[in-house]
Parts: structure tokens; sequence; C-alpha cells
């Protein structure tokens, strides 16, 4: 494999803020335009369904597209994979200011997700590339703060654009975004190391053959699992929390205050992480995030049970599972990617893929059930939770063993 591990500074605050800025610009993308998706239906005389396409598409192609850079980057280096993937987030955003119909938006935005997906998962590589030990999972979980973040700050402020400058601002904001986070990149990552004269740089085989080996790790699929639970948890809430607080007479404007009880307090579980890694290790954060993830589960559903119709029911004890996957994830994250160093890559693409579809998912599934109360969305909350601690139980009892 490539090893993009040259002379820097493991412990550089500005390389770790340099990650952190790349992880971020995804998301960001991802959610800077929703305010806007409200006007494009009249904008662009087309259909609600149609506008919709331009988010499903993005989040298709973001998660597609991360098992071809994982590939990549296992193969040619981080580095230059992941500048690609920048040029192409930014002439994606350009085209879509110029979009002069629906249909130009949904292919615009689905090239800009593909993209942005190469900083994820070369993101992630290089965690497992630049860091040692402990400094792997305190590092992510500083990213996992900033992810938390991410979404309502990028929706607050494409809203101010939107109503300010108007909705092709949002792009331009992301083009401008992704030149300062392509310079940063240039001239603040590690550029890869030297391969020896006529050493074979691999074939799409291998990176097929790389994959395949992942698949015959017990240890990796459970990580996998892990953290595909825990997002279809998160995206299953996402999905049905709107409608239960419909019920209970929140409007759309105050919605998203609701919305950010899960993201806030997994902030707070990210900075706990930072401070009790070296303390506890990663099995023991993950066993207290599991814990605790459970504990807000069956809190939020006893007081549905209890008939407490308020969004504060929905809201303050689902904040105990925020914090539980603050706990949970950074060192989940870190084992999928550390099990097999030289497809860092290949790990961090699989991860992510599995992560957006099953998240996916979950989303879906919450339509298929009704939901006067908060009891049906908890339920299947709890039952993607189930599938995080199933998978948690298989990977230590086998380490146990």
């Amino acid at each position: 494999m490539n090893q993009d591990c040259v002379a820097v500074r493991r412990h550089s605050p500005w390389l770790t803020v340099n990650l952190i800025a790349q992880f971020a610009f995804g998301l960001v993308a991802m959610t800077i335009c929703l305010p806007s998706m409200q006007d494009w239906p009249r904008l662009f005389a087309a259909s609600q369904a149609s506008v919709q396409l331009t988010f499903s598409v993005y989040v298709i192609a973001y998660g597609v597209m991360q098992l071809v850079y994982g590939a990549l980057s296992d193969r040619l280096g981080r580095k230059p994979v992941l500048m690609a993937g920048l040029v192409v987030a930014i002439v994606a955003s350009v085209l879509a200011t110029m979009a002069p119909t629906i249909a130009w938006l949904i292919a615009a935005r689905g090239l800009q997700g593909a993209g942005a997906a190469a900083c994820m998962v070369v993101g992630r590589a290089l965690v497992q590339d630049l860091f040692d030990a402990h400094e792997r999972t305190r590092t992510t979980a500083f990213i996992g703060m900033t992810m938390g973040l991410c979404p309502p700050a990028a929706t607050l402020l494409g809203g101010q654009l939107h109503v300010h400058v108007g909705w092709a601002a949002n792009f331009w904001f992301m083009a401008m975004l992704g030149l300062a986070l392509l310079f940063a990149a240039w001239k603040g990552l590690p550029s890869p190391a030297r391969r020896p004269a006529g050493e074979d740089r691999g074939s799409w085989r291998d990176s097929v053959a790389g994959y395949a080996r992942l698949a015959r790790v017990p240890a990796f699929l459970a990580y996998v699992a892990i953290l595909a639970g825990s997002t279809a948890t998160f995206y299953t809430f996402l999905a049905g929390a709107p409608i239960v607080l419909g019920g209970y007479g929140v409007g759309p404007k105050e919605i998203g205050w609701y919305l950010m009880s899960i993201p806030i307090a997994y902030m707070l579980g990210n900075w706990l992480t930072t401070r009790l890694v070296s303390r506890l290790g990663d099995r023991r954060l993950m066993n207290a995030g599991q814990a605790l993830a459970l504990l807000g589960l069956l809190l939020t559903l006893a007081v549905g049970i209890a008939g407490w119709r308020s969004p504060w029911a929905l809201a303050l004890p689902l904040m105990v599972l925020g914090v539980g996957h603050g706990l949970l994830v950074p060192p989940a994250l870190v084992g999928t990617v550390g099990l097999l160093p030289a497809l860092a890559g290949s790990a961090a693409a699989v991860t992510g893929l599995m992560q957006q579809l099953f998240g996916a998912l979950g989303g879906y599934l919450v339509g298929l059930v009704p939901h006067e109360g908060s009891v049906n969305l908890v339920l299947l909350m709890i039952g993607w939770a189930v599938v995080g601690i199933g998978a948690q139980g298989v990977l230590f009892g086998k380490a146990r063993r």
C-alpha cells in the first residue's frame, strides 16, 4: 500500500484542523441547500418528488463512490485521490449555480456527492495513517464533534444565504470552500511516499480482492454492523421525529430545535471520549456507549407508553442516546480501519457505504408504520440498536475466547 506517512508533526493541531475540515465538507454540501429545496418546485416548475431527488442522488453518490475512492487511495495514495475528489466537487458546485432545470440540478448534485465522497473516505484512512493508538480515537472524537455540529450549522447558514443572496449562493459558497480545502490539502497534508521504480501499483482485480479480504474478517464485519446500526438509529429519528413532533403541535419553524437534541449530546459524548479514552480504552468506551444508548431509548419508550405527549418527552431522554453514540462511534471507526492497515482506505469506504445504506433503510421503514405518538418510532430505533449490540457482543465475545 502507498503509505502517506512522511515526516509530519503527528500531533500538530493544524493537521487535525485540516483533517476535520476535509471531513466536514461532504456533510456541509449535503445539508446547506436543504432550506432552498422549499422554493425549488416553484423556481424550476418541478414536482416536489423531483426536488427530493437532488438530495437522494447526492446521498447515493456520496455512499457508493466511497468504494471507488477507498480502493484508489490504497493504490495511489491518499492525497492525490482527495484532491481529485475536491476538484470534482468544486466543478459540480459551479455547474449547480448555472442550473436552468431541475434535471440539471439533480445531475450536478450527484456529481457533487461523487466528489465529496473522497473527503470522507480518505479522511478516515488518513487518521489511521497519521496517528498512533489512542490518538486515533481522540482525533476521531474531535472529528465526531464537528460532524454533529455540521448539519444544523450548515442548514442555518444555507437559510440565511438563500434569503439574503439567493439559492445559488449556497453552491458558490461550497465552490469557494472546496478551493480553500484543496489548497489546505496541497500544502498541509503529507505527500505520498514514492514507490521504487517499476513497482506495480496494482490492478482493479487487486482492489476487488482487497474488499473480498475484508469481507472474510469477522471482526471487521462486526465493527461495520455496529456503526451501521447506530447510523440507522439516528436516521430513523431524523425521518420520524418531524411526524411525531407534528402530532405534538410543533410547527416547521420549531422542529429543528428538537432535532438538535441528539447531535448536541453526541458532541458531548465525543468530548468525553477525548478525555476518557486513555484511561478506559476503546472496548470499555464502546460498552458504555451501547449501554447509554439503550438506556436513552428505553427511557423514551417508557415515557411514550405512559402517554406523555410533549416534544421534550422525545428530545430529552434521547440526549442520553446521543451521549452514548458519542462514546461508541469514535473507537468503532478506529476499529474498522485498524484491523488491516494496508486496506484502511477500502475499509473506510465499505464502512461509509454501509452506514449510508442502513441509514437510508432506517428512514424508509419509518413510513411503513403509523406514528400517532413516539412508541412506534422508538421501537424502530431499538430494533436498529439491537443490531449494533448483537454485533458488539459477537466482536468482544470472540476476542475474549
